[in-house]
């Protein structure tokens, strides 16, 4: 299965730059990239059947449900900084609105 380069992975993959070796959690991911939950579940998804992601469920005290959290491997933070850098040149170098002039 090949893995899907979109806009929204992308600022997934920046926002785990943000912090390369801490374990997140999908609603800090959510609520600072602004993706919904049914955006942004299917990503870490995919990231994580591809081994560009960790996956773990923190133990929580009782009466509170796990959280599962997410976090960069070592393929993953190589991938994620190719991408984003990628992204970052390719839209560093397109005039804004398609270069249409007044």
């Amino acid at each position: 299965m090949k893995l899907r380069k979109s806009p929204q992975t992308t600022l997934v993959l920046a926002e785990f730059l943000q912090c390369e070796q801490e374990w997140r959690y999908g609603y800090d991911i959510s609520r600072n990239t602004g993706l919904k939950s049914g955006t942004l579940y299917p990503i870490l998804m995919r990231l994580a059947e591809h081994h560009m992601l960790e996956t773990s469920w923190e133990a929580t005290e009782t009466g509170r449900p796990p959280r599962h959290m997410y976090k960069l491997t070592n393929d993953g933070l190589r991938y994620a900084r190719e991408q984003v850098s990628a992204a970052s040149v390719q839209s560093a170098g397109q005039p804004a609105f398609g270069g249409v002039t007044a």
